[in-house]
């Protein structure tokens, strides 16, 4: 369930970051948003234990 809650998260950062250089015509905005979908995999992946086998 972590790992959907982490990708469900970089996945309204993807959107919200399209959505502000599209919508709200703020390029430099939009960027910023968009820097946040590899940190929080990257946050997924430190935090969400794997299965070992």
């Amino acid at each position: 369930m972590a790992r959907g809650l982490f990708i469900a998260a970089a996945g309204i950062s993807m959107a919200l970051s399209v959505g502000i250089w599209f919508l709200a015509d703020d390029q430099l905005a939009g960027i910023f948003v968009g820097t946040w979908v590899p940190s929080i995999l990257a946050l997924g992946v430190l935090v969400v234990p794997r299965k070992t086998q």
